[in-house]
């Protein structure tokens, strides 16, 4: 995202005021005059690109597709899966082996090794936190206290 730039100290212009106020006025530019200009056509543009798409000019049906209609994304339905109540590295195994058998889409073992991994992150967080605590509590660190 771009910033909005600060006028040059003692250049005498304030915040939203223009630095060159006989410039080129709004809606002048070379663009906005040929936009302008089609602005009045574009219900007849659409007909015509739509009579050539019907006619079998695939760019035109393309170019009305593309700007109509979103386009359509790859749903994986959910799949159940049963994992061991053993350690993480357990479950683990148990997506892998399920998306070799085919029993689950790679996607979603993708994003279920993933989730794992982030548990597995949090769960070394929570036992950290333990042994810090249990640290503090025998006041094995010297007496410091958080």
């Amino acid at each position: 995202m771009t910033e909005k730039r600060k006028p040059p100290a003692g250049h005498g212009w304030k915040p939203g005021q223009s630095g060159n106020p006989k410039g080129r006025k709004p809606g002048t530019s070379e663009v906005q005059k040929l936009r302008a200009a089609i602005a009045d056509r574009v219900p007849d543009i659409i007909k015509a690109l739509l009579a050539q798409a019907l006619e079998g000019d695939v760019a035109a049906a393309r170019l009305l597709l593309e700007r109509t209609i979103a386009p359509l994304k790859a749903v994986e339905p959910p799949q159940a899966i049963g994992l061991p109540d053993g350690n993480l590295t357990e479950q683990g195994r148990a997506v892998l082996a399920a998306v070799a058998a085919g029993e689950l889409a790679p996607g979603q073992g993708s994003t279920l090794i993933a989730a794992i991994g982030a548990l597995a992150r949090v769960a070394e967080i929570d036992e950290l936190t333990a042994r810090i605590e249990a640290l503090e509590a025998r006041g094995a660190l010297g007496g410091v206290n958080a």
